[in-house]
């Protein structure tokens, strides 16, 4: 199961904001409004990224991001610090200090969710490590150790970023993936403007599955994106 996001930010409109873009986006959430609350809930639970702010009451951010790589949380996670410092000279040291990515404030929303997709996928997305290394739904099996895929046993010869889009899918079966959520998780990049590259990668899927069964198992929802069909 996914891990929440752990979102460190006490001005409360901003929290919000991040709160309900990822919400949306498909990720749980848990705020924290000063350092101190941040650290003990890093120290209790397990996440997969933490957003931490610096200008933050009871113990600024530079504090709590040494506390966070320091052996006091419960486990190491990816850091984004969000910050209105845009000093080259602080970016660099946060950035050296564990910190994952830094955005400056004021920030644009979707570019924030689509950072912050790049971060789930280098964490793991979801889960303990060693958890759900076969991933299967319908005919279809996944090993993702192994990068391989098969239908009714037969083989898939599936390219990397069809592996990956394919497995995206199947991880959450329910949920409708826009093709910036797509894009960011199988190349682990930023998703830019209109394109036909997800399009096209997802024909391809269907045509190497189509091959195999009669079933179809990619449905597109129009205007908004792609998911498993029931």
């Amino acid at each position: 199961m996914m891990r929440p996001i752990l979102i460190i930010e006490d001005d409360t409109d901003i929290n919000n904001v991040m709160r309900e873009a990822l919400t949306k986006a498909g990720y749980s959430c848990v705020q924290a409004f000063s350092g101190t609350e941040g650290v003990l809930r890093a120290e209790s639970d397990r996440f997969s990224v933490i957003i931490l702010d610096l200008m933050l009451p009871g113990m600024h951010g530079e504090e709590v991001l040494k506390k966070l790589h320091g052996g006091n949380a419960k486990a190491s996670v990816p850091v984004m610090v969000v910050s209105a410092k845009d000093s080259l000279e602080s970016k660099v040291d946060l950035l050296t200090a564990g910190a994952e990515d830094y955005m400056t404030k004021p920030f644009e929303v979707k570019e924030f969710v689509a950072r912050i997709g790049v971060l789930m996928r280098r964490a793991g997305y979801a889960g303990d490590e060693g958890e759900h290394d076969f991933l299967t739904y319908g005919e279809i099996t996944l090993n993702r150790t192994g990068f391989t895929a098969c239908v009714n046993e037969s083989p898939l010869d599936l390219t990397k970023h069809e592996f990956r889009i394919l497995e995206l899918l199947m991880m959450r079966p329910d949920k409708v993936f826009s093709k910036q959520e797509i894009y960011d998780y199988a190349w682990e990049d930023y998703y830019i403007g209109e394109d036909k590259t997800v399009n096209v990668h997802i024909s391809n899927i269907r045509k190497k599955i189509k091959a195999e069964t009669e079933k179809e198992y990619i449905e597109t929802v129009w205007g908004i994106g792609f998911k498993m069909a029931k």
